[in-house]
């Protein structure tokens, strides 16, 4: 992995050369096809990486409140002592 991020707009942009005179090389319709897939996985696999980020960001945020009530809790259970 190249460790720069590859966006589905980037994906579907991308252009190829024709080899030779004409459609002689490759079949643009497929390349287009194949980018296009390939586009849409990428938009796909992007949306789950932020969903997951969010969940993740609530999950912390949870963590410490719950962190900060049980710290609370001992050092009031600790007065009574």
């Amino acid at each position: 992995m190249s460790g720069r991020v590859l966006w589905p707009s980037q994906v579907r942009s991308q252009r190829f050369r024709l080899v030779g005179f004409g459609r002689r090389g490759v079949d643009p319709d497929e390349v287009a096809a194949f980018l296009d897939r390939v586009a849409g996985d990428l938009a796909w696999a992007y949306g789950e990486v932020a969903s997951l980020r969010e969940q993740n960001a609530r999950i912390k945020d949870a963590l410490r409140s719950w962190q900060s009530r049980q710290a609370a809790t001992a050092r009031d259970l600790a007065g009574y002592r």
